[in-house]
């Protein structure tokens, strides 16, 4: 897939973090960029930074992502790719303190996490599929964030990892799904990243949690994960896989 002004994407969790990386990389590529967030405040100054489109959405509303997706057709035509990285990371045991994991932000996680990049590609996916073939057969690409906690969930981590373990497994599937429509489906999942949760904490613990990591022994910049959505994106071999991002570090349980 080229990526330029005839190539319309969606960025989910566009607002911050990888999504934010992502939406300026691909508006640096000249693709008209929708943004689907909840944080208006901060939507609306990034898509004003880059020139981007920001349409306040729910992911974990069917409902919210179908019209925003209609939305962003109405302006700047079918989306050909969709890249889902809004999610959260709460942190709970199963049993902490002697009390059960709270069911509600057990459910909460899989709502945005899961249920959101499904929602987003798969009504991202059904626009690709009724859209004109580009170059070799091609309609679409569909990229969707888990995470390594999807495979080393750490400590506290169980309703993350479950949601992020779900994305990772789905890609494949999916991928089979569409494929005989000409539509891509990647995951990618990132290791330790400086996003806004890491942001937050104190220069030593960034540094401690930079260091534990083989090489680079650093925090990953988010543009670095822009950079693997524009590869993939170009790259026709790429589907069905999920590609850890993460300086070849593996979590540890705690």
């Amino acid at each position: 897939m080229h990526l330029d002004a005839s190539t319309p994407a969606l960025v989910s969790g566009g607002a911050s973090g990888l999504g934010e990386a992502s939406v300026r990389r691909l508006r640096k590529a000249e693709c008209p960029v929708a943004i689907l967030d909840l944080d208006a405040e901060r939507g609306e100054r990034v898509a004003g930074e880059c020139g981007a489109l920001f349409l306040h959405t729910d992911v974990t509303d069917a409902a919210s992502v179908r019209a925003a997706v209609e939305a962003a057709r109405a302006a700047h035509g079918v989306a050909r790719l969709a890249v889902s990285c809004a999610g959260i990371a709460p942190a709970a045991k199963t049993v902490g303190k002697g009390v059960a994991h709270d069911p509600a932000i057990f459910a909460k996680t899989i709502a945005i996490n899961l249920t959101g990049v499904f929602h987003v590609a798969s009504i991202a996916a059904e626009g690709m599929v009724g859209a004109d073939p580009m170059e070799g057969g091609e309609r679409g690409v569909i990229i969707n964030t888990a995470s390594i906690a999807a495979y080393e969930g750490q400590i506290g981590q169980i309703a993350y990892a479950a949601s992020k373990g779900a994305v990772a497994s789905m890609t494949l599937p999916m991928a089979r799904d569409l494929a005989r429509d000409g539509v891509r489906v990647m995951g990618i999942a990132p290791g330790l990243f400086l996003t806004p949760l890491l942001e937050g904490m104190p220069q030593d613990v960034q540094d401690a949690l930079g260091a534990a990591v083989p090489f680079p022994s650093r925090l990953g910049d988010p543009d670095e994960f822009a950079m693997l959505v524009q590869h993939i994106a170009r790259n026709q071999m790429m589907n069905g896989e999920v590609v850890r991002l993460d300086g070849a570090i593996r979590l540890a349980a705690r």
